[in-house]
């Protein structure tokens, strides 16, 4: 599943910092790019809970399966596209289904123990952002070839079709998961206890049965049990866990949507170097994934802990950055918000799943994408009205939204805690 991940953000990163050079390039003016692109994220926004929630319902395989290939037809037409309505086309499938690291997210919260959840969730979200640092080079590189953005964008979709045969070979049936799972623990890992084993085989064993039988329902039936389980959510106490992520969310967006500009005006720094600032930034990043299982032992597998930690760093490094007298220290604070970020984007997730219940895990992920969304959407219209007051304006309010964050979880304190109690008698 790390190699699928990887490739699929790096196909992804090819593509996105060229798209808005090639729509100019179709005659397109700025404000039909910027609705092309509104309407992307508008359509990520109300997907990804009904895919999320559909992948509990007839399964990761076949949902995932769908969703690889049908991005790949995505960026096939992009490919292809050689007129606006054309482009505009080809963001449909891939607006809609490109909810990938979503439902691989969830397949692994089913696969592995949740002690050992942010452990493995912070490796994968290190192999997809290796993807990320690589994959716009390649793309700059391929762009300046005759006819490069239409290539990149087939090269793209070979990649997603290359990951639908990679997840179609995943040992999927029972027995394989079974046999699997006992060379694990001959081999002396501790990914896994028996007893974790014995309820992960008969988890799985139960899911595909599920499943198996949700697949051949009718799509009627599919979507009733789908928005049966959004307002299960939508009822649930979790309103809380999803306020902490957009609050947090709209901070790290705010403190990056006027970043170059910023240096520009503060410290007279060329784009260039705010481009390598966060290039280091983001291999901080994946170092940080890689770090998080001696960092959960280390707190005793609190999650709450760590996340309340990685919280209040990061709203401790945003204040250092706004209030920078010198380069260096703009370089300080974005080394360790690097590994908070990293840290604490994990965490909620694991949060997420420990609290809601690892039965919809598909559901949960896709809230929580729709949550994010809507930080997307928010956080440029903040950072505008903020940056007429001041180019510190953005992480100024961004650090405001991260207190509100910070006493949210302090307040709720004694729910978290329960949970995390509660699983660690039953590991």
């Amino acid at each position: 599943l790390f190699l699928p991940a990887f490739q699929d953000l790096f196909g992804v990163s090819m593509v996105v910092p060229l798209m808005n050079l090639h729509i100019k390039s179709l005659g397109a003016s700025h404000t039909v790019a910027g609705i092309i692109g509104s309407l992307y994220g508008i359509m990520q926004l109300f997907s990804s809970t009904f895919v999320g929630c559909w992948s509990d319902i007839v399964g990761r395989q076949y949902s995932l399966l769908a969703c690889i290939l049908l991005s790949a037809l995505g960026y096939f037409l992009l490919g292809a596209s050689t007129t606006v309505f054309l482009f505009a086309i080809s963001r449909v499938p891939v607006g809609i289904f490109k909810h990938t690291l979503s439902i691989s997210k969830a397949l692994l919260s089913d696969l592995v123990s949740e002690r050992d959840r942010p452990l493995v969730m912070g490796r994968f979200n290190a192999a997809s952002s290796v993807g990320f640092i690589l994959g716009p080079v390649v793309g700059g590189y391929l762009t300046e070839l005759k006819d490069g953005f239409y290539q990149t964008s087939f090269l793209c979709a070979f990649i997603f079709l290359l990951n639908a045969g990679l997840v179609w070979m995943l040992p999927w049936s029972e027995e394989n998961t079974g046999s699997r799972e006992c060379q694990q623990g001959k081999k002396g890992t501790d990914s896994f206890s028996a007893k974790a084993n014995h309820d992960l085989h008969f988890k799985s064993t139960t899911n595909g049965a599920m499943a198996s039988d949700s697949l051949f329902q009718s799509p009627w039936v599919q979507f009733t049990t789908v928005l049966k389980r959004i307002k299960g959510i939508a009822c649930s106490d979790l309103w809380d866990i999803f306020l902490v992520r957009l609050l947090m969310s709209v901070t790290i967006l705010l403190y990056y949507s006027n970043f170059s500009l910023a240096l520009e005006e503060r410290f007279g720094l060329k784009p260039l170097f705010a481009g390598y600032l966060m290039s280091y930034s983001s291999a901080l990043g994946v170092l940080a994934g890689c770090l998080l299982g001696p960092i959960t032992r280390l707190y005793q597998h609190n999650t709450y802990r760590i996340l309340l930690h990685s919280s209040t760093l990061t709203c401790t490094l945003i204040l250092l950055y706004a209030s920078a007298r010198s380069i260096w220290m703009v370089i300080l604070s974005s080394t360790f918000l690097a590994f908070s970020t990293t840290i604490g984007r994990t965490c909620i997730i694991d949060l997420e799943l420990t609290i809601g219940g690892n039965e919809a895990s598909g559901t949960l992920l896709g809230v929580g994408q729709s949550v994010t969304s809507v930080g997307r959407i928010v956080a440029p219209l903040l950072s505008g009205i903020a940056q007429e007051f001041s180019p510190c304006g953005p992480p100024s309010l961004g650090v405001g939204l991260a207190l509100a964050a910070i006493l949210i979880m302090n307040a709720n304190k004694q729910k978290y805690c329960s949970h995390g109690n509660v699983k660690l008698k039953n590991q």
